[in-house]
Order: C-alpha cells, then sequence, then structure tokens
C-alpha cells in the first residue's frame, strides 16, 4: 500500500510540475512576443477580428491597400453596408485564402473583395511579415497550414506554436508595454481599417523598375483558385480589385493577366487607378506617404464610392434598420471619430502624428 501510494504521489507531482512548467512558457511566451501597441501597429490587426459581434456582409483580404485604404465606418455610413478588412502587412495570397477560411468558418459574407497587389510574390517573403499575419490566428488545422505555407527556409513551425522559442531574446528589450498587454490588448484599427489622418502629397512618382518576368506565379494563380472555389462553395461573390495606390507600381502585363482570369471565369476585376479622378482622389491631398497609400480623407472617398457600387450593382444590403447591428457600428462609428479627433489633436500640437507610425 505503502508502495502504490508513493507512487501515485509520484506521478501526481510529475503532473503538477509539468503543468507548471507548460503554463510558466505559455506565460513567458506572452511576455516575450511583441504587443505591437506602439510602433509598427500592423502587428495587433490579424486577432482583432475575433471580437466581432456581429457579422458583415462584405470582407476584404489582402494587404495595405486594403487595410489602409477602405474605411468600414463610411462605407457603413454611405449605404449601411457592413464590412470588415482582413488585412495585414505585405499579407501573401495564400495567408488571404486561409484568413478567409477562417472568415468561412465564423460567418456567411455576401461578398468577398481581394486586391490583387500581392500577386507580385510567389513564395514567402519575410518572417517579420509572416508573424503580422500569423501569431494572432488561433491555434487550428487553418492555422498550421497557414504557417505551413508561409513559412522562409530559416523558420521553423515550432516557433509558432512555442512563441517562447523564437522571442526569448527579447529579454533585453522588454519594456512597460509588455507588462501593460500581456493578456489584453488595444485596438488599433476600426473593423480592419487603420487609420492615417496626415498629409504627404506626392512629389514625383518613382520610375518603374525594369522586370525580367511580369508573369504571375504558379502559386498565386493556385491560391487564387482557392479563393475563388471557396467563395463559390459559400455563396459569396469574389471581386478582384486594384486599390489607386500609385507606389508600388502596378505593371500594365500584371492588369491584363488579373482581366484575363476575371473573364475566363466571369469575375469582376475593378482597376481604380484609372478611375481616380472620377472618384474624386487627389495625391496632393489624400495621401500620407506620397502616394503609396491613401489617408483617411482619401480613403473616405474612394469607400464611398465602392459602397454605392456594392449597393446599386451586388445589391449589398442597408443594414441600418437592425437594432443590433445599428448598436454595434454605433460603437464603431465614435471609435472612429474619436481616433480621428486624436490624430488632428496631435498634429495640431507636435506638427506630425507622434503615436502613430508609417504602415507597410
Amino acid at each position: 500500500m505503502i508502495t502504490k501510494s508513493r507512487k501515485k504521489l509520484h506521478i501526481v507531482c510529475i503532473a503538477v510540475c509539468l503543468i507548471v512548467l507548460i503554463a510558466a512558457v505559455w506565460l513567458l511566451g506572452r511576455l516575450f512576443e511583441p504587443k505591437y501597441m506602439s510602433g509598427v501597429l500592423e502587428g495587433a490587426m490579424t486577432a482583432e477580428y475575433y471580437d466581432e459581434v456581429t457579422p458583415h456582409d462584405v470582407v476584404f483580404i489582402g494587404d495595405c491597400e486594403v487595410y489602409e485604404n477602405f474605411s468600414p465606418v463610411t462605407m457603413w455610413e454611405e449605404q449601411g453596408i457592413t464590412s470588415y478588412i482582413r488585412g495585414s502587412a505585405q499579407q501573401l495570397i495564400w495567408q488571404s485564402y486561409y484568413l478567409l477560411e477562417e472568415v468561412f468558418e465564423r460567418e456567411s459574407p455576401k461578398v468577398v473583395v481581394y486586391n490583387v497587389q500581392s500577386m507580385k510574390y510567389d513564395e514567402p517573403q519575410s518572417e517579420a511579415y509572416n508573424r503580422m499575419t500569423l501569431d494572432g490566428m488561433p491555434l487550428s488545422k487553418i492555422k498550421l497550414d497557414a504557417i505551413k505555407a508561409s513559412m522562409t527556409e530559416d523558420e521553423e513551425l515550432i516557433s509558432y506554436l512555442v512563441p517562447l522559442l523564437r522571442y526569448h531574446s527579447r529579454w533585453s528589450e522588454l519594456s512597460a508595454e509588455d507588462f501593460e498587454y500581456i493578456f489584453s490588448r488595444d485596438k488599433v484599427t476600426v473593423a480592419g481599417y487603420l487609420m492615417r489622418a496626415d498629409v504627404k502629397p506626392m512629389t514625383k512618382l518613382p520610375a518603374a523598375p525594369v522586370l525580367e518576368d511580369v508573369t504571375i506565379g504558379d502559386t498565386c494563380w493556385e491560391y487564387l483558385d482557392k479563393i475563388r472555389e471557396t467563395c463559390d462553395a459559400n455563396g459569396a461573390t469574389l471581386i478582384l480589385i486594384k486599390s489607386p495606390s500609385l507606389w508600388p507600381h502596378w505593371y500594365d502585363e500584371w492588369d491584363e493577366q488579373i482581366s484575363d482570369y476575371a473573364n475566363k471565369y466571369g469575375l469582376d476585376y475593378i482597376n481604380f487607378l484609372p478611375l481616380s479622378d472620377d472618384i474624386g482622389i487627389d495625391m496632393q491631398t489624400d495621401t500620407y506617404d506620397g502616394g503609396l497609400h491613401l489617408n483617411v480623407y482619401g480613403a473616405q472617398k474612394l469607400s464611398a464610392y465602392f459602397a454605392k457600387l456594392l449597393s446599386e450593382d451586388y445589391g449589398v444590403p442597408d443594414r441600418r434598420d437592425d437594432a443590433d447591428i445599428s448598436a454595434d457600428w454605433a460603437e464603431k462609428t465614435g471609435a472612429y471619430y474619436e481616433l480621428l479627433a486624436a490624430q488632428k489633436a496631435e498634429l495640431e500640437e507636435y506638427g506630425y502624428l507622434k503615436s502613430w507610425t508609417l504602415g507597410e
């Protein structure tokens, strides 16, 4: 009996030690991983989607050309459209696909909007950008597949599953921010939109680099097929777009390939670049970084224009008569204008946005 009791006690002690060890590794991982509450805010965006409480009729996927150029609050105010931007810095098309898979597990949007700029990348690019997109996803098969598709040669899957293995070297960089936001973080976007209220006019558009090969790669087409097929399977209309950002350069050859794909599968492809004048976009007033991205004033113009198209041409409904949805969007709208006021105040006081940094 004594021997059996000791064995049980030994097993319990081992189990307790394992639990404590796992808890310590998890807690230290939370402490050491970047919080993205200052500096590069883009790393905090992915996780914000999971806090959404009402469904969206329109979901955007893509890189900075969606999350900095479209304002869901403007689309709500103009047409009563509910939308969310599942964007992230240098979001590659396979990441867009897996984020979209998550969307369809949670809700049923009527329209999916994919910005095609990232189709210039046919293979993994950067661990730092991978982390900003993938770390915020909850653990699931979808996340594992997204990690495997995204990893560069020097990355290891286990480092995504146990963040302490990747971020332990940050011990010398820890700040008060790391302790303050160890369990929860402030929102940096409004419905996925990352706002900038400052103005930096476009002066001279850089010359387009000469590319040896302007053929869009097979991997991109493979994942665009997956996005299209997933939308079809879930009854969603897929719209391909190119936002009106002037830089990086969008080559005519890329545009022709996207147009051919859209025609082949009966999709709509909207290139907003030649529509800039119709939209009213002025790169002397509507950009914060010389034409790479729109500021809030340009985003509002583009969003009002697109919202009208979505309402009139795609039948996206006006949800302003729904009490629960309206209450949720009243909160989002309040947060939007509070953020705009805060940025305007900083611009007036300092002449620049002290608390916000450049996007992608």
